[in-house]
């Protein structure tokens, strides 16, 4: 049976493309920040630090150290266990049904995303997104053996490849140009959604530019399958 998709496998960016957890991350940001003496980010400074890892943050924002940076993402780990990893989390309007949509569609999708592993399966079991994954891939543990955009999306192939999922046209969603670099590195097309946390600059060099739902949904799916 032909697949229903232009794509062979959709991957998933999640904080700022699935999932809003802006509320729990500028808290313990804020927290965080102020423990080690640094100025605590405004909800409109938020841009700086959703989407990329954050051991990288800490230090590109936060102007830490290396040795500091790991520190303070030890230390806003521990208030993230403490809150629960989805507190406060929501999904973006439309993004979960369409998840679902193609899941029963028979379209292979995996995450993809910077974010510790174990958080990641925390959200989408807390969405009932996870049966419609073929893998859920995040960072590691220690956010340094595999937490850059390019290494995460090369786990999230392997691993849909191992599962026995076709990866000849695979496209990622995100909303962060580490998205568009990450893709880039393994010629995988990202769809940018502008309902994250980007500036606009950040979507040059992806695939196509939604800024809702229904306009990704038409990517997605082939016409005789939308709506």
């Amino acid at each position: 049976m032909a697949i229903p998709s232009p794509w062979t496998c959709i991957l998933w960016d999640v904080d700022g493309t699935i999932v809003d957890a802006s509320d729990g991350i500028l808290r313990r940001l804020t927290v965080t920040l102020e423990h080690f003496g640094r100025k605590a980010p405004s909800r409109a400074e938020l841009a700086h630090w959703i989407g990329p890892p954050m051991h990288e943050s800490f230090q590109v924002t936060g102007g830490m150290t290396p040795e500091e940076a790991t520190e303070a993402v030890t230390f806003y780990r521990v208030l993230g266990r403490a809150d629960g990893y989805t507190t406060g989390a929501k999904l973006f309007p439309g993004v979960g049904e369409l998840i679902a949509e193609l899941g029963a569609a028979g379209i292979a999708q995996a995450t993809a995303s910077s974010k510790p592993e174990i958080q990641v399966a925390a959200l989408m079991d807390h969405f009932a997104l996870t049966p419609y994954f073929s893998a859920v891939v995040g960072a590691s543990p220690d956010e340094k053996r595999l937490s850059a955009k390019a290494d995460i999306v090369a786990e999230a192939l392997r691993r849909l490849a191992a599962a026995g999922v076709d990866i000849d046209r695979p496209v990622l969603i995100g909303d962060r140009h580490h998205d568009i670099d990450g893709g880039a590195a393994h010629d995988v097309p990202v769809i940018f959604v502008r309902w994250g946390f980007s500036w606009p600059h950040e979507e040059q060099g992806a695939h196509a530019v939604v800024g809702d739902v229904d306009a990704l949904r038409a990517l997605l799916l082939l016409e005789d399958h939308v709506g």
